[in-house]
Parts: structure tokens; sequence; C-alpha cells
């Protein structure tokens, strides 16, 4: 059936300015309602030539809600919650940045939260696979922070309550099986960036 969109806490209004934009995307993007927020630490940027210093571990707010228990298997996607965010290919990562943003300043752990790609690596990802996978993993698996995945990799990811996908290039045939994928494993809220025509015609299909 396909995805009527529903933004019940993640609403689109004018993209504001961005701390770290990423280079060569220029077409402004639909961003959630902003509330008032706290300032946040920095974000990765593209890593350079020479090894950048490894980014700021995000940290969970004092008043911040301890998840419950977390389920595994069909069940898990069974009562999962969609949430389309409108956006291009190029404006994709951008809006699943936003959307992390407001989820950790609702009072999200970092460590509920996986971000996948369909298309171009985040820069986090790429910055910390420049220091290998076993660095990138013990990452994943420490569950302190926000973890990114393209969509070539992210089967090896544990489930999390919340999973962010960013459609951001890739066959249609990619996108649907990293929609899959991400349905799966999201134990409370999935939230698609992404062209909605696109998005409902992979949902249409079965995900």
């Amino acid at each position: 059936m396909p995805l009527i969109p529903e933004e019940p806490q993640i609403h689109e209004s004018a993209q504001g300015p961005r701390a770290t934009p990423a280079s060569g995307r220029t077409a402004p993007t639909p961003r959630p309602v902003p509330g008032p927020r706290p300032a946040a630490p920095p974000r990765p940027g593209r890593p350079g030539p020479l090894r950048p210093a490894p980014p700021v571990q995000r940290t969970p707010r004092d008043a911040a809600p301890k998840p419950g228990p977390k389920s595994t298997g069909p069940a898990a996607s069974a009562s999962t919650q969609i949430q389309l965010i409108p956006a291009s290919v190029e404006g994709a990562l951008d809006a699943a940045e936003e959307a992390v943003d407001l989820l950790l300043d609702s009072g999200r752990a970092p460590g509920d939260v996986l971000v996948i790609t369909t298309g171009e690596q985040h820069p986090w990802a790429a910055h910390e696979l420049s220091f290998g996978e076993a660095s990138y993993w013990a990452q994943h698996d420490a569950r302190d922070d926000v973890f990114y995945a393209d969509a070539a990799v992210a089967g090896r990811a544990a489930s999390r309550p919340v999973v962010v996908v960013a459609v951001n290039g890739g066959t249609d045939e990619a996108a649907a099986t990293a929609l899959a994928l991400a349905h799966a494993k999201a134990d409370a809220l999935l939230i698609v960036c992404g062209d909605p025509q696109q998005i409902n015609s992979v949902l249409g299909a079965g995900v």
C-alpha cells in the first residue's frame, strides 16, 4: 500500500543553515520544524587528504528516556511506525541529518539511532572506515553513538529503536533492498528521506 507521509513529530519547513554542509549540495531540502535547540557537538566533515581528528561523540541528555526492551525478528517490524520526509536525491542525506538532530533534541539516546544510505556514504562512515573496519565496527558494538552505514554493509548492523534511511542514490533495486532491511531493523520507528514517488513504489512492492 502506498505510504502517505505522516509526520506527527517531524514536519517540513524551510531548510535552515547547516554548520557543515556537504560539498556540492546546493538544492534546499525540506526540513522538519525546528524548535529551540541546545548547542550540539559538531558533526565530522568529509575527511581531507590528511587524517582528521576523530569526531566528537554525542552524549545522551540527562533527561533522555531509557529505551525499553528490544525485540528481534519479524515481530520487531510488525508495529514499526514509518515516516516519510520528502527530499531530492541530492538532499536526502541532509534531510536525514536534520531528522537525526531532531531525534536527539527530543531526547533520543544517540545509540538508539542507525542511519543507512543507499548511495554515497555518510562522511562519518567514510571517515571511520579510513581507520579500518575493526575500529568502525567496534564503534557499532559500543552502541554509544549514532551509527552510519551504507546499504552494502548495513545487514551486519544490529537492530535499533530508530532507523533513518537516506535514499541518496543507487538503483531502485538497491533502494528496495535497503528499505526492506531498514524496516526489519527498526524496532519502533523508520524514517525514510527521499523522493516520495520512488519510495511509495518501493514500499508498494512489499516492504
